[in-house]
């Protein structure tokens, strides 16, 4: 009961990051409700559906879909009556709870890929993909270089979960505490990353020559 307030929380925190970036791409309402619902569920979806289960968890559980929506929706009443400037204000609190949606679908993608029989490196995927996917799709859609390839440990963060959790496997140690360090972990390195402004190295940056 308790993954599944996160999962639907973590849901509607990825879905407001979804609208955020619509408004500042000067999207219409439904441009905005369309972002939020994609950068919402758009992980889970992907995940179900290279696992083969269909129809995906949110299209069975139409609660993910609300939540989703109502993001959108909350923020276009908010810009209804403040400035998108105001809104910035709340950006830090989303932020962190960007962060804690990352470590809460990691953990959640990671056990799908095992309860599905995946081999370790199926395990990761499923882990990112569960975790990243949404945002993926939302910065395609808008034409920008996905944030999860160019900063802030994202996707490094989620892969580094699951290794936590696939490490912690076997090792008799019950589920609560797995999930609780699998998410703290995650929502920690990213937070971090955003602190000390962490990143990995850019081949070719500072160079004489591009690197291709």
């Amino acid at each position: 009961m308790v993954l599944f307030i996160l999962d639907v929380t973590g849901t509607f925190i990825f879905a407001l990051t979804g609208a955020l970036k619509a408004v500042r791409h000067r999207l219409d309402w439904l441009g905005i409700l369309v972002l939020s619902c994609i950068t919402g569920v758009g992980g889970g979806v992907l995940r179900d559906l290279i696992l083969g289960n269909t129809p995906p968890a949110a299209f069975q559980r139409e609660i993910y879909l609300i939540s989703s929506l109502a993001a959108g929706v909350l923020v276009i009443l908010i810009l209804s009556f403040l400035s998108l400037s105001s809104l910035d204000r709340l950006r830090d609190l989303i932020l962190i709870g960007d962060a804690l949606g990352l470590g809460v679908f990691t953990f959640l993608g990671a056990l799908k890929g095992q309860e599905a029989g995946l081999g370790p490196v199926g395990i990761l995927f499923t882990g990112a993909v569960t975790s990243c996917g949404g945002g993926l799709i939302r910065d395609t859609l808008v034409r920008e270089i996905p944030i999860l390839l160019r900063r802030d440990f994202y996707a490094t963060a989620s892969i580094l979960g699951s290794l936590v959790y696939l490490f912690l496997q076997g090792k008799n140690i019950p589920p609560w505490f797995v999930s609780t360090l699998v998410i703290l972990f995650t929502t920690s390195l990213r937070l971090g990353a955003m602190k000390f402004r962490l990143s990995l190295p850019v081949p070719g940056v500072g160079q004489d020559r591009p690197f291709v």
